[in-house]
């Protein structure tokens, strides 16, 4: 029940009738929704006893009439949020949409202060293009916030898997990853170092263990101390390929390094190629996202590559469906692309 004299939330009804906050507030949102009847019918009853009055001002601004669009992502100086970044406003400015771009730099409570901070400006959609994160009371305060915008009549798009409210792209991490490790050991690899990132993020979990079971398909197992995380970016990468590869002496030092995202895995060929070792000579390279990134190295990088632009604009598209839409996913999958960064290890 809530506090006396605290607004009766969402959440307060969520509770009280003993449903999600999705469900909850697709219920009351959408007069449409085909629910079953007997828990629409618990969460109205619950709605009326609590005395839930629903914003109807915020909902129609957030509605059709809202010309914003409110987008989340990491790091807009990683190529890979830039070009997803860019479908989505391609879509929003073929609609007369303005778009807000925030970044949370992987910070899961500025994630949630900006999608406050959003939330108050009613836009009319917001698209969360960063990975969610592995954190259950994080996850629960999203829920809380994306709910009550999504009843407030809002649209809500993720790309990746992770958030169970709203539309969602999501991305073939685990299989993609699965594919480009069957490449790397159908070349003659069997020792390797993963230069991953922060535990916490869904999507960096994701590619990690599809990159394992591509391994155990092929009867390989990573070697203890093979995988290091550091930051998702160029400094993370030279830092992890330090890590992994300066052990000249030791017999088991990886002859093919995968980094977990493509800006990490151009940073660790700049330690190897500073520590006097030669790709992929000495050392094959690997990457995951495509971006512009991968073309520029030399050698050009090996990744699996994601049509990042695409993902935007199918985001965006999501975002504009019409209000009393069910949730949609589309999935959208990688390409392996085996280049010049990778090789055949030396005898």
């Amino acid at each position: 029940m809530p506090s006396e004299g605290r607004p009766v939330r969402l959440k307060d009804v969520a509770d009280h009738a003993g449903v999600s906050l999705a469900t909850a507030s697709r219920m009351l949102s959408d007069a449409d929704y085909k629910g079953r009847a007997a828990l629409r019918d618990r969460v109205l009853a619950a709605a009326a006893e609590l005395g839930y009055r629903p914003n109807l001002h915020a909902r129609a601004l957030a509605s059709s009439t809202s010309t914003s669009v409110g987008l989340v992502v990491h790091d807009v100086r990683d190529s890979y949020f830039a070009m997803i970044a860019g479908g989505v406003i391609e879509v929003a400015e073929a609609h007369d949409l303005l778009v807000t771009m925030v970044c949370t730099y992987r910070d899961p409570r500025q994630e949630l202060n900006y999608l406050r901070l959003l939330s108050t400006q009613r836009p009319r959609a917001i698209v969360l293009a960063g990975s969610s994160f592995s954190d259950r009371a994080h996850a629960a305060a999203m829920m809380e916030q994306l709910a009550a915008y999504q009843a407030a009549g809002g649209a809500i798009v993720s790309v990746t898997r992770g958030r169970k409210i709203g539309h969602l792209v999501k991305i073939g991490n685990v299989e993609a990853a699965r594919r480009l490790a069957h490449r790397l050991v159908d070349l003659g690899h069997t020792s390797f170092g993963v230069i991953s990132g922060p535990a916490k993020l869904t999507s960096v979990s994701d590619r990690l263990r599809g990159f394992r079971l591509g391994l155990e398909d092929r009867g390989v197992r990573l070697a203890p101390g093979s995988i290091v995380r550091v930051d998702l970016s160029r400094d993370g990468g030279a830092r992890g390929a330090r890590l992994l590869l300066d052990r000249p002496d030791r017999p088991d030092r990886p002859t093919c390094v995968f980094g977990v995202a493509d800006v990490v895995a151009v940073g660790a060929m700049a330690w190897i190629r500073s520590a006097g070792l030669r790709v992929p000579a000495d050392v094959s390279v690997a990457g995951f996202g495509g971006t512009p990134l991968a073309f520029d190295t030399v050698p050009v990088l090996t990744t699996v590559e994601l049509p990042l632009e695409r993902i935007g604009r199918v985001a965006m598209e999501l975002a504009l469906l019409p209000g009393n839409e069910p949730r949609h996913t589309v999935e959208i999958d990688g390409a392996v692309q085996m280049r010049d960064s990778t090789a055949p290890p030396r005898p």
